[in-house]
């Protein structure tokens, strides 16, 4: 027994004395670990990232039919509901597609935080689980499980992200070796792991023997041998062996048209990645803003985003039936993160708001046992009736879909930090 889980138990056995309650201190006794953590047998994640705010009653949570151009306004949702293939679970009308495949997914709609509803703050607590703090820098939830798991293939990274890299997706106190690989388009690949045509094996290979002596003499124990292993690892990954996976031109012309636009090609290229063996794999959606405002749809931007749902439909479903043919769905963990939700209610000029009190998450695939929808909020999503779900409990129910404990520990230096704030998995997910 550690010191940690000493001081624990020493002082749940008080309390129970204090409260007469000898029944918890048996408990405690008896196992160290509170919780009966669930373990799921996923092998990778997709995580596709709405980047500025998902309105859950315009998506996955709708609600009433709203009126953003009446006089005054009625709050509600944008558009008509569609039956999903789950009884009882409806969906917004233009995820139709989606709608189909709802037996297969499980829309989160009591996720909530209480953070100032401002995007950087909401998307790095998304990723990390963990507020922003002056004194550490959390790690994301991508290099997390690609620091535990590892990749599945020696041949390939562990983490890759499409779309644009910024710290809330970075390895923080991990250091760079925890890091990801990123493109921000799906035609060229990763910038610099392709060589010039004049650039040999033979010579690669003789500007690595150049180098070695001046990288032999950085410490091990110093911030620049994390970059030291992170080049380590870029030049055995630089070549057409990485570089292959990447030819999208290599599958099925309706299958691509299938998928729709870059987007969708992003979800295409996210499924090959997986299959050659990365662990965890972030896409963005609507890098180049097709309806003006991306998801934070305040003022016109509302106008416009039926086609954003339109196009997350085609590529999510695509994405879902792909993996499921070929034979990887329950092997892959597809998640929906955004960083916060939107009010039923209008702005002046038609949009909405930001509301992280009560928004939804989306898990597809990965083995669990969905339901279409977990969690009942009220009538306007503003409130939560049933089952919160706190965001270090969505990190912790991917945590163990991929058979991670949440209590594990990394450590900052010698402080030991758990890979999520007390986060508890969904068990209604886990058969």
């Amino acid at each position: 027994m550690n010191r940690r889980h000493f001081l624990a138990q020493t002082g749940a056995l008080a309390g129970a004395a204090l409260a007469g309650r000898p029944s918890l201190a048996s408990e405690t006794l008896a196992s160290p670990t509170a919780i009966n953590v669930p373990t799921g047998k996923a092998e990778h994640v997709v995580f596709i990232w709405l980047g500025g705010g998902m309105a859950q009653v315009d998506t996955f949570d709708p609600k009433n039919r709203g009126n953003s151009k009446a006089s005054p306004k009625l709050a509600g949702s944008e558009y008509d509901t569609i039956d999903t293939v789950v009884p009882g679970v409806k969906f917004c009308e233009h995820l139709h597609r989606t709608a189909k495949l709802a037996d297969r997914m499980t829309a989160i709609r009591t996720v909530n935080h209480h953070l100032v509803d401002e995007h950087a703050f909401g998307t790095n607590f998304v990723h990390t689980g963990r507020l922003i703090s002056g004194s550490v820098t959390y790690p994301s939830i991508g290099s997390i499980i690609g620091h535990v798991r590892g990749a599945a293939n020696p041949d390939v990274p562990a983490y890759m992200l499409i779309g644009y890299p910024n710290v809330s997706r970075g390895p923080g106190f991990l250091g760079a070796k925890a890091g990801y690989v990123y493109l921000v388009d799906t035609d060229s690949g990763p910038a610099g792991f392709s060589r010039p045509e004049d650039v040999t094996a033979l010579r690669v290979q003789r500007r690595q023997q150049l180098l070695q002596p001046l990288t032999d003499r950085v410490p091990d124990d110093s911030v620049i041998s994390q970059y030291r292993t992170a080049q380590a690892e870029a030049l055995r990954l630089a070549g057409p062996d990485f570089m292959r996976h990447f030819r999208l031109q290599d599958e099925p012309d309706d299958l691509r048209n299938a998928y729709g636009g870059e987007f969708g090609q992003r979800c295409l290229l996210a499924r090959r990645l997986v299959q050659a063996g990365v662990r965890f794999v972030e896409v963005s959606h609507n890098l180049n803003f097709i309806n003006g405002t991306g998801w934070d749809t305040h003022f016109e931007g509302q106008q416009n985003q039926h086609l954003l749902i339109k196009e997350l439909d085609a590529a999510l479903s695509a994405l879902m039936a792909d993996l499921e043919k070929q034979g990887m769905l329950d092997k892959t963990l597809v998640v929906i993160g955004t960083e916060f939700g939107r009010p039923a209610e209008y702005d002046a000029r038609g949009g909405r708001g930001h509301q992280g009190s009560c928004f939804s998450l989306v898990l597809a695939g990965g083995g669990l046992k969905h339901q279409g929808a977990y969690g009942v909020t009220d009538e306007r999503s503003k409130k939560i009736v049933e089952n919160p779900v706190s965001v270090p409990d969505f990190h912790a129910t991917i945590h163990a879909a991929l058979g991670i404990n949440p209590a594990h520990e990394l450590f900052d230096g010698s402080r030991p930090i758990p890979i999520t704030d007390q986060g508890k998995p969904i068990t209604a997910l886990f058969s």
